[in-house]
């Protein structure tokens, strides 16, 4: 099993105080959220809380997430960077590709991609980018990432987008950069099983999870590609002991978000982060490295 730590809700301060304890003590993974550019007022279309709506507020303060983490990848050496999730359509596929490519360079092989469609109709609208072919975008998209990342040149002509030859240089470290999918219905885990190297669900019940691991599966399998490298990351429904985390791993997920002894909450201090770190890394870490 591998841990990763959100940085939803942490102030930009502390992140450098968690990225270096977090790669002295082991942790595998560092995410990052994303929106890019969030309206005064929110739509009830969040499709993961009962009242569709989502935790955060219009004045939350974003930040770009590849500009975030190849700053802590600069003081780091090992831990692992990925995002939760980026949304691939509300961009150009060039720009994704070189962000990405950026970190995984700096950062010598370290980025993921963890990517979803959007729910928010009202953003893309406000970035001039269509909603309802955001799924068919996000496909062709992906096909370009992985092209760009490993081709000398490209050229592309596909429903949504259309280029002449062109080449991104340097080359990402990582051969394809991982690109991870989020979302809990039945179009997102069709298209973390065929086009994924690994699904992001919501934070759901173990029950849940686990019924969709389970068509997971054989949607991989119809599509070729039981035997690829893959990870299933998700967040425990409860306190992260050794008992339960080895029920997720009994079902096949690979990576679990947790936020050790109430990181992150509100007035946490760099104090209370390593320490929270540390006692999680002494309690859970040492059981499963």
């Amino acid at each position: 099993m591998k841990f990763g730590l959100g940085m939803f809700g942490l102030k930009p301060h502390l992140y450098p105080v968690l990225a270096r304890k977090a790669d002295e003590l082991g942790y595998e993974s560092l995410w990052s959220s994303d929106h890019l550019m969030p309206l005064t007022t929110i739509s009830a279309t969040y499709p993961y809380s009962d009242n569709n709506l989502p935790s955060f507020t219009p004045d939350w303060p974003w930040m770009d997430p590849w500009v975030v983490m190849s700053s802590m990848a600069s003081i780091t050496s090992r831990i692992k960077f990925g995002t939760n999730v980026y949304i691939l359509p509300l961009r150009h596929p060039f720009v994704t590709a070189r962000s990405v490519a950026t970190l995984d360079t700096l950062s010598e092989g370290r980025a993921i991609l963890g990517a979803g469609v959007g729910w928010w109709p009202e953003e893309f609208q406000a970035a001039g980018q269509d909603f309802d072919s955001r799924g068919p975008r996000t496909t062709e998209i992906t096909e370009i990432l992985r092209r760009l990342w490993t081709e000398e040149a490209v050229e592309y002509h596909g429903k949504h987008y259309s280029f002449p030859e062109v080449r991104l240089e340097p080359k990402p470290v990582q051969q394809p950069i991982p690109i991870q999918f989020g979302g809990i219905s039945n179009a997102a885990i069709r298209r973390a099983a065929r086009e994924g190297d690994g699904w992001i669900p919501a934070f759901l019940p173990f029950d849940q999870i686990k019924e969709k691991i389970a068509k997971l599966h054989e949607l991989r399998k119809e599509a070729g590609r039981a035997d690829l490298p893959f990870d299933i990351t998700t967040a425990p429904d409860g306190p992260p002991t050794p008992d339960l985390i080895k029920r997720f791993e009994e079902i096949g997920v690979t990576r679990l978000f947790v936020g050790p002894y109430g990181f992150p909450d509100a007035g946490i201090t760099a104090e209370k982060i390593e320490a929270g770190l540390e006692q999680f890394a002494n309690d859970v870490l040492s059981k499963f490295s």
